[in-house]
């Protein structure tokens, strides 16, 4: 028997997964994808708006659809990867760690946990994100945009 390769193919276009064996002697051809570096600026009635990066007159919006998950995780002037196929925006890349500040963040109760434990806080983004206990308002914290988690609290 010839060696079969199992794969996992995830169309980009619509996001569909499929299962697929290839054998050793198969080829395809490379999709055509480019990257870009853009500027998140805001988001306005369900639209969010992006500029190039060196020309912020370059104006372009896309829907929340196009960006996914991750519009939680959009702030303004941040630096992003636009991914396209064939001139159309597929997908939007957020830096894997971003940084944050804590805008509502309950008290912590001396004596809660033993161990220490978690409280959900929100961030500027209005994104609810599981922190460490001393977690407090106004502190800088770092969120991990692919898993949604804190990651570390930035010094002041």
């Amino acid at each position: 028997r010839k060696p079969v390769a199992q794969t996992k193919i995830k169309n980009m276009l619509t996001g569909k997964v499929l299962n697929r064996n290839f054998q050793q002697t198969d080829s395809f051809q490379e999709a055509a994808i480019d990257y870009k570096k853009v500027k998140f600026l805001y988001a306005h009635r369900d639209k969010f708006i992006f500029c190039e990066l060196n020309n912020p007159s370059a104006r372009f919006e896309l829907p929340p659809s196009a960006i996914g998950e991750q519009t939680k995780f959009l702030k303004s002037n941040s630096e992003v990867e636009v991914v396209s196929f064939k001139e159309k925006i597929i997908n939007v890349n957020l830096p894997i760690k971003m940084q944050f500040k804590v805008v509502e963040a309950p008290p912590s109760i001396k004596g809660n946990t033993a161990q220490g434990g978690n409280k959900a806080v929100k961030i500027e983004t209005n994104a609810m994100v599981s922190a460490p206990l001393f977690i407090n308002e106004g502190d800088i914290i770092e969120v991990n945009t692919q898993t949604g988690e804190y990651s570390g609290r930035v010094n002041k």
